[in-house]
């Protein structure tokens, strides 16, 4: 697994890389959760690297998901292959975490 930070206009973007399961989830959840500093900018997952998600990974962008949304920091996912748009769709994720086609389309969703 690869992550990169990197400040947007409103938002922190952090890119995820490679594959992402039972020996990592729980690096990505750390490394997330020191994202809710981030008050009042989202936070953007854009996953175009991302090779493979495991129902670990799953499990945490949920716990992640909800973390944000109680502590109020926009959080989505973007740029997601094929493989893991159909991993999310298939789990029901699409519709518990908001997902845009690429990081322009979720730097635009983002409140002013």
């Amino acid at each position: 697994m690869k992550l990169r930070t990197r400040h947007e206009e409103r938002a922190l973007v952090v890119s995820l890389g490679g594959r992402v399961d039972s020996g990592n989830a729980r690096e990505l959840e750390a490394t997330m959760e020191g994202m809710l500093d981030e008050r009042g900018r989202g936070v953007i997952l854009d996953c175009a690297e991302l090779t493979y998600m495991s129902s670990a990974g799953l499990r945490v962008l949920l716990r992640i998901t909800r973390r944000f949304d109680r502590q109020r920091v926009p959080f989505m996912v973007c740029s997601l292959s094929s493989t893991v748009t159909d991993v999310f769709r298939l789990s029901g994720f699409d519709r518990v975490i908001p997902v845009a086609d690429s990081r322009a389309d979720a730097l635009a969703t983002l409140p002013r």
